[in-house]
């Protein structure tokens, strides 16, 4: 990086740089939107059968087993996975591993709210993986494949057994159309629309092995269970839910969105493409701070660095003699002077991350504006800096 604060001239045309809700696709506009069923009901047929559409069209992209269950659920990918903690959990002992602030929240969930006692909590600091060796596949196992707010993503799933008797519950809400999901090895795989594909919120995906299937209907939980979680009916599973039939009211206009961001998926050559724009966009970034003498990745390991949520660490002596307070009030201004500047949106680290910088680079964010991105970053940082040290 130049020792100079010249302001560049050349801005990304997209500024959305989100981890959450994201960049809507290229070439999005509102008009895609002009076929959605409003005030119509989702269990009528035409709007039934969009939602059914959501769910194969999902399975061809991904790949996903023609015997694993897919399922639209409420409460987007947060949902998904309480849905699948609700229901599953008790028959054996569960191993829960975080890394991050998402994990750690199902953590406190298996723990003080479904007050199981059999459970081993393996926890890694933000930027670490924890020991993957550790697991015992005797048990349940719930993990994140990616870690949205450290950057920190599982480079494969060859540490999973094919001899398991416990499911494997992962939340992939970041990695699902970014990253190769081995889904023989997991038993949930939940995730949401306003991740990678840059959909809209508020409606979660939850896709369940057939060992899954049998746990749901062999096993009832010691606890009530609230109707937005209910899979099973009269001890079977409740096979509506699917096959397009929702446990609440979806959004139709949202339905449409996600019709449209599947099309587009399909179209630029399916899920081979979106992993290869998202690891083009980690390269571009890897690139810049390579050559930096400011920022860092959070994530230590290079192949668990995520290639959508990337996660930055500011390693200038003079921000680390900083306060934390004052860490933090720099970190945020980098951010929200990127913001008034129109060049950024939403950067900053998440709130219980170290401070810093997180952008995303998921499959719906251009190249070119992250390319356009980078020069910025230093010009902010710079003039920040400058403003601290007056």
């Amino acid at each position: 990086m130049q020792n100079t604060l010249i302001k560049p001239t050349i801005r990304p045309s997209n500024p959305h740089f989100s981890s959450g809700p994201c960049a809507k696709r290229p070439g999005w506009n509102v008009g895609v939107l002009s076929n959605a069923d409003l005030g119509r009901s989702h269990r009528s047929k035409v709007p039934k059968s969009k939602l059914i559409r959501v769910i194969d069209e999902s399975r061809e992209i991904l790949g996903i087993p023609e015997d694993y269950r897919i399922a639209i659920v409420p409460a987007s990918d947060t949902g998904a996975v309480e849905m699948a903690l609700w229901s599953l959990l008790g028959p054996l002992g569960v191993d829960v591993l975080a890394w991050e602030s998402f994990g750690s929240g199902w953590v406190s969930d298996i723990v003080r709210e479904l007050n199981l006692q059999d459970v081993r909590v393996f926890e890694a600091p933000y930027g670490q993986l924890v020991d993957l060796e550790l697991v015992d596949f005797d048990r349940d196992c719930v993990f994140t494949w990616n870690g949205t707010t450290s950057g920190v993503r599982i480079a494969n799933g060859d540490w999973i057994s094919d001899k398991r008797k416990g499911l494997t519950i992962c939340d992939a809400t970041s990695a699902v159309f970014a990253m190769d999901i081995p889904w023989k090895k997991l038993d949930v795989v939940t995730w949401s629309w306003q991740k990678v594909l840059g959909g809209e919120a508020q409606h979660g995906m939850l896709v369940i092995s057939p060992r899954t299937a049998e746990r749901l209907v062999s096993y009832e939980p010691l606890w009530p269970m609230p109707k937005i979680f209910r899979l099973t009916k009269n001890g079977k599973i409740n096979e509506e839910i699917f096959n397009g039939s929702t446990i609440n009211t979806p959004s139709m206009l949202c339905v449409e969105d996600q019709l449209d961001a599947l099309s587009w998926a399909r179209s630029i050559g399916g899920l081979p493409a979106l992993i290869s724009r998202c690891d083009k966009n980690l390269n571009i970034l890897s690139e810049w701070v390579s050559k930096s003498d400011w920022v860092e990745f959070l994530a230590e390991e290079k192949n668990c660095r995520s290639s959508t949520s990337v996660c930055l660490k500011i390693i200038d002596p003079w921000f680390r003699n900083l306060s934390e307070e004052k860490r933090a009030k720099a970190a945020s201004s980098i951010a929200s002077l990127l913001e008034s500047e129109k060049v950024a949106y939403d950067i900053n680290a998440y709130r219980s991350a170290p401070p810093g910088l997180r952008i995303w680079a998921g499959a719906t964010v251009e190249s070119e504006n992250l390319k356009a991105l980078v020069p910025w970053l230093d010009w902010a940082y710079l003039e920040v800096k400058s403003d601290f040290q007056d």
